[in-house]
């Protein structure tokens, strides 16, 4: 709780002092006073829409916020200022105290006439002081039309345990559609459009159909039970699930017919072979993930050909050594924001992050999720995964 309590703090405490600081040092600039009250109005926002998502998380404002504004507020809090605009600030601090030590003298900027033109140390410097909030409002233009698109990635693996009967099977994986402030309204169509359109054996989702809060559930199960394949639907928690209400979510999911698996197994047959889908419930914690692990590993019957339905990928691990030939899972978003495949936040935060990872003959399989929970992915597509499976 002290770092949540901590976060919710010093967002708007170093949001403030950024501004001082900004303001202070646009005005020792001679910026003009246009520039010092748009920068001063564009942060006022930032810090509304903060506050307006504060107060509706405590239920104490109904009216949700919209998403625009929830998409600045992200990329202000979680990016820019922390990654951009503090570490400017504490730069030009360091470079002051150190011309201050050793009596370094800078050429004093001439008085502000109106008339005259910036001269190049102005014109650099206010753009680097301005800058963090500019990449905010500009990001948020970029992005912010991009968040529906989601591509249908073709994936084919081939396991020597797969039985010959299943050789071809194909799977529709959706993960982390994030239903509410970004995935909502018509991408929920064209996301049942997509992965209908694949005429699938199975659709597996790995977890977090909502984004926050219950009350987008209704919309997400509608989602839910539009979607077709020959042998079923299946489901199981993620993380941003339970975030408001877990036992509404669950009662929500199988109030409405779908099948969600929360450390069970659903035993079904494809093609006169048995199968058995084993779904685990939401563990960020290591042991807890083996252990719901080896619950599921115990139901299974003999002779039948397990896949396991996993939120966290890390589940893999314990999965291979249990000899379950086939996880899926998601969470990961493909690493979010990626320099190249092998370098960025995927890397940095999970061992494994987005497309097909082997141990031996078991394989993982990793969506980068086909909604959005954060306005801005680089390089980590949102997507549908379209499995074949192939008897090695």
């Amino acid at each position: 709780m002290p770092v949540v309590y901590f976060i919710i703090l010093g967002i708007p405490l170093l949001s403030l002092a950024w501004w001082f600081w900004a303001h202070r040092r646009l005005k020792r600039l001679a910026a003009p006073a246009g520039i010092k009250w748009t920068l001063g109005l564009m942060v006022a926002v930032l810090l509304a829409g903060y506050v307006w998502v504060l107060l509706g998380r405590a239920n104490t404002v109904t009216m949700p916020i919209p998403a625009v504004l929830y998409a600045l507020v992200l990329l202000w809090g979680l990016i820019f200022l922390p990654f951009l605009g503090l570490p400017t600030m504490l730069v030009w601090a360091v470079g002051s105290i150190y011309k201050r030590l050793f009596n370094r003298k800078s050429t004093p900027l001439p008085s502000p006439i109106a008339e005259e033109p910036w001269t190049r140390r102005q014109l650099l410097g206010t753009l680097a002081i301005t800058l963090p909030v500019v990449a905010t409002y500009g990001t948020g233009a970029f992005s912010l039309p991009r968040m529906t698109r989601f591509r249908i990635r073709e994936l084919t693996v081939a396991l020597p345990d797969l039985p010959a009967a299943l050789d071809g099977l194909r799977i529709a994986h959706v993960t982390d559609t994030h239903v509410g402030k970004f995935t909502k309204g018509r991408v929920l169509d064209e996301i049942v459009k997509a992965t209908n359109g694949l005429d699938a054996d199975l659709v597996l989702f790995t977890g977090d159909l909502i984004d926050n809060t219950i009350r987008d559930l209704p919309l997400a199960v509608h989602m839910l039970r539009q979607l077709r394949a020959k042998s079923g639907v299946y489901v199981i928690e993620g993380n941003h699930d339970l975030f408001d209400d877990a036992p509404a979510f669950e009662k929500g999911v199988r109030d409405a017919g779908i099948t969600l698996l929360l450390n069970q197994m659903a035993a079904i047959e494809i093609a006169g072979v048995p199968v058995d889908l084993l779904g685990i419930v939401w563990n960020h914690g290591e042991e807890e993930m083996a252990a719901d692990v080896d619950t599921v590993s115990a139901l299974r019957r003999p002779g039948a050909f397990p896949i396991l339905l996993a939120h966290h990928p890390h589940a893999f691990d314990r999965a291979a050594e249990n000899g379950i030939p086939l996880t899926l899972a998601g969470h990961t978003h493909g690493g979010q924001m990626m320099l190249t495949h092998e370098l960025g936040a995927g890397p940095l935060m999970f061992r494994y992050w987005s497309g097909l990872y082997r141990k031996a003959d078991r394989a993982l399989v990793v969506g980068n999720g086909t909604g959005n929970w954060f306005p801005l992915r680089v390089n980590a597509p949102a997507e549908i995964i379209h499995l074949t499976l192939r008897k090695a």
